[in-house]
C-alpha cells in the first residue's frame, strides 16, 4: 500500500459519508479492517432504516461480524469520519476491536475524550485510539451538512435567521 493505510481507509469512510449526506442522514463512514482488508463498510442510516441504533459504526460491525460469523472482531481496526458517541463506544468494546482510528471530535456526544472518555473506566478490553486522521475533510463535511440542513431565511425587515429543515 503506497498512501499511509490510515489515511487511505479513512478516505473510504470518507466516501461512505458522503453518501449518507447524499440520502439526508448525518455524514458519517466506518470501515472496518483486518490485515489491511475491508471487512465492511456502511454509513448512517438512523433516518432510512427507522433505527436509532442505525449508526455508522453499529452497521460497520454488524457486517463484519456478519461476514466472520464471530460477533468478537479480533485484531480488526475500525475507521470512523467523527469521534463515536457512547452507544457506539460500548459496541467498539463488545466487539474487541483492537485499533479505533477516527478522524474530527465530537464535542456533543463523543465517548473517547470529548464528553467522556470510556477509556477511564475499568473495562476488560484494552483499545488503542488514533484520532485527528483526516479530522478537517470530516469536519468540514459535518459543519457543511448541518448549515445546509438548518438553513438560513430572511425575514420581512431583511433580518436573516436559521431555520431548521427536517
Amino acid at each position: 500500500m503506497e498512501k499511509d493505510k490510515d489515511i487511505y481507509f479513512m478516505e473510504i469512510a470518507l466516501q461512505e459519508a458522503l453518501k449518507a449526506e447524499k440520502e439526508g442522514e448525518v455524514p458519517v463512514g466506518a470501515v472496518v479492517v483486518k490485515q489491511e482488508k475491508i471487512l465492511s463498510i456502511a454509513h448512517n442510516q438512523v433516518i432510512q432504516l427507522a433505527d436509532p441504533t442505525a449508526h455508522a459504526e453499529i452497521l460497520a460491525l454488524r457486517q463484519a461480524a456478519k461476514i466472520t460469523g464471530n460477533y468478537r472482531l479480533l485484531d480488526t481496526e475500525l475507521y470512523v469520519t467523527i469521534e463515536p458517541c457512547l452507544m457506539c463506544a460500548g459496541a467498539i468494546m463488545q466487539a474487541r476491536i483492537k485499533r479505533l482510528i477516527f478522524g474530527a471530535f465530537e464535542p456533543k456526544m463523543g465517548a473517547f475524550g470529548s464528553v467522556l472518555n470510556i477509556k477511564d473506566f475499568n473495562l476488560n478490553h484494552y483499545l488503542e485510539i488514533k484520532s485527528g486522521i483526516m479530522a478537517q475533510e470530516a469536519q468540514a463535511l459535518m459543519q457543511a451538512f448541518f448549515k445546509k440542513r438548518r438553513g438560513t431565511e430572511v425575514d420581512v425587515t431583511g433580518a436573516t435567521r436559521n431555520r431548521l429543515v427536517l
